[in-house]
């Protein structure tokens, strides 16, 4: 029995010294040479929650052209009210079965501890009061914006011309869950993933973000 506690409490010491590790030393280590060109035109929104983190681009022609498949799924992409395409990524089970809380369920727990398929979901917001502890604001230029738009759609399953809603999943009557690429753990996560989507968009993160707290830490300094 002490054995196994001197183990258990071994496990528990090195995640959290892998995710302070992992919050303070930078990724990448060397800051990137910013283009004299790439002036900071754009603003993205990191929005995070108690454990998952979402990223939120401007719903400008652009991004509406880049995503305009979403609008053959009946995605209100033309919402005229509508400012920022939020997306997110996350396992399959645990992020379909589990909108509250109060919806938690073992299996699903279970699955994201383990390895599960994993899913995109998308959602439109209108405006977004700044500043407020929950949203982290970056200033970008066209060219990141750019790239950030193309890492996301690499995330879907498939071509844009054969990408179709997971049926009868959604939180309400607008956002839409999609089938993504990669597989979801609880250690390479939904945090990773909008951790490598905030450096494809030119900025630093921590080299392993597992918790939204450590993401926003790391990305607040390091940018």
């Amino acid at each position: 029995m002490r054995t196994g506690i001197r183990w258990l409490l071994r496990i528990v010491f090195l995640l959290v010294f892998l995710a302070t590790a992992g919050t303070f030393i930078p990724r990448p280590l060397i800051a990137p040479v910013k283009a004299s060109s790439s002036a900071a035109t754009h603003q993205i929104l990191l929005l995070a929650g108690p454990i998952h983190t979402d990223i939120a681009i401007p719903l400008d022609e652009e991004t509406r052209a880049a995503f305009s498949f979403l609008a053959d799924t009946d995605f209100p992409l033309a919402h005229p009210n509508a400012e920022w395409l939020v997306v997110g990524w996350g396992g399959r089970a645990f992020y379909l079965e589990t909108p509250t809380w109060a919806e938690l369920k073992p299996l699903p727990v279970l699955r994201a501890l383990t390895i599960d398929r994993s899913v995109l979901h998308v959602d439109l917001a209108g405006h977004i009061t700044e500043p407020q502890p929950a949203v982290t604001a970056f200033d970008i230029g066209e060219d990141q914006l750019a790239q950030l738009r193309n890492f996301i759609l690499d995330s879907f399953d498939g071509e844009a011309g054969e990408i179709a809603p997971i049926p009868n999943a959604g939180y309400g009557g607008i956002d839409r869950f999609f089938e993504a690429e990669g597989y979801f753990n609880a250690l390479v996560g939904c945090n990773t993933w909008t951790a490598a989507a905030l450096r494809s968009a030119g900025l630093r993160t921590g080299l392993w973000n597992p918790l939204p707290q450590s993401l926003r830490l790391s990305a607040s300094v390091y940018n």
